[in-house]
Parts: C-alpha cells; structure tokens; sequence
C-alpha cells in the first residue's frame, strides 16, 4: 500500500483517495493533485484489500476508483463506503463504460462515474462537483442513461413518492431539465448566468425535494412523476 500526505488538510480542501491498479493512472492524477490547491491526496491503493484498510484509516472525503482491481471488484469497496462511511463518496474511473457496470455502480452507491479516457484536468473538476453536490457522469454514460430511461415504462406515482411531493421552482425546473439533457454543472451555469455554487444549490435542492441522491436518479424519477419527457431531452 502507498499512502502518503502531500498537503495539510483544511476545511476547504478536498481530500482524495486513489485506487487503481494502472501505474501511469495513478501517477498522472498524483502529480495533478498535488499542484492543485484545493485538493489533497491522502493516499493510494492498488488492490481493493488495499483499499478496504486505507479507507477506514485515512477517512477520504472522496475515493476515485477503478472496478476492475486483480484481487476483486471496486464495487465491494463502492458498498462498503456507502454502507459504512457516510462522509466519503465514491467516483468511479474505469474502461468500462456498459450500462451493466454503469448501473451495478449507481446501486452500489457511487454518486459519479467517469471513463478513462476523460482529461486529468477535467477529472479534478469533476471530483470538486461531486463534493459540491453533484454526480458527474461522462457524457457518453449520461446520453446511454437517458436513451436507456426512454424505454422504460413510467412507475405509478404510487411506487414512486413516498412522501408527499415539494413542487420545484421555474429555476429548479430549468435546471432539473439541463440536467436531463446531458449538461454538467459548469455549462448549466454558464448558459443560465449564475455561479457554479449557485448550480450546485439547485441542484441539492432537486435531490431534496425528488428524494434522491443521484443525478441518474433524479432524472428517473423525475421522468416518473411527468416534471420532464425524456423523449424531448
């Protein structure tokens, strides 16, 4: 196990934990975050036993992990973080990019996931959304997503609230249909003219109010209570 401290922590510091066994992964987004100032690297792993002891003792804000590791699958350490660890989330970084894998992550409790072939600096981005509030979700996985929530057939409103539904404001229901379509956080900031913070907050607010904890499953749930028509995102 590989597990160092680059910089001191601080409330306004996010602090990250690597797992994956691909050398030059790692040490690409070593070096990365080590020069970004609002980021800290706790500490590497590269099999999920590895994983499983450096999580409990370095408490990561937020662990960047692959699936496939050579002595078991990242899920495990996905559903032990979600399971046992209530301040860390867990962003998948992996090849695999199937709505299998995309879908047993989400269940698993990973709140982004992201292909391998996503810059380094878009990664970093990414895992400052995913502490901000969001669940950044590569492109190509969220249009797969939608495509694959457009076949699905509307749950009854019965099955699908279980408490009674808080109406969205005009700008939480602009935001909610952005999102439906693909858009990340930055893109909707920018094209509605707000901060990426004040995105953020919409967007925690959507969660909230669809009792959710997920982009993906916002917009099901969202689909299933008629707020959007994914046959028009």
């Amino acid at each position: 196990m590989n597990i160092q401290t680059n910089k001191e922590t601080g409330e306004d510091v996010i602090r990250v934990m690597l797992v994956d066994d691909d050398e030059l992964i790692q040490q690409a987004l070593r070096q990365a975050i080590e020069t970004h100032p609002e980021l800290a690297l706790l500490g590497q792993a590269y099999t999920l036993n590895e994983a499983m002891v450096a999580v409990q003792e370095l408490q990561p804000d937020v662990v960047l992990v692959d699936l496939g590791l050579p002595d078991g699958s990242g899920l495990e350490l996905i559903r032990h973080i979600h399971q046992h660890m209530p301040g860390c989330e867990s962003m998948v970084l992996t090849v695999f990019g199937d709505e299998s894998h995309v879908m047993s992550s989400i269940e698993a409790g990973a709140t982004g996931y992201l292909t391998k072939d996503t810059r380094t600096a878009d990664i970093l981005d990414r895992l400052k959304q995913l502490r901000a509030g969001g669940s950044p979700i590569s492109p190509v996985i969220a249009r797969r997503l939608l495509n694959r929530f457009r076949g699905s057939t509307t749950l009854p409103a019965s099955k699908v609230t279980g408490t009674e539904f808080t109406p969205l404001s005009e700008r939480e229901q602009q935001v909610l249909e952005m999102v439906a379509k693909g858009f990340m956080q930055a893109e909707i900031a920018e094209i509605i003219g707000v901060s990426i913070n004040t995105v953020s907050t919409y967007i925690k607010r959507i969660y909230k109010k669809l009792a959710v904890n997920s982009r993906t499953s916002a917009v099901h749930r969202a689909n299933a209570l008629g707020l959007i028509n994914l046959k028009d995102c």
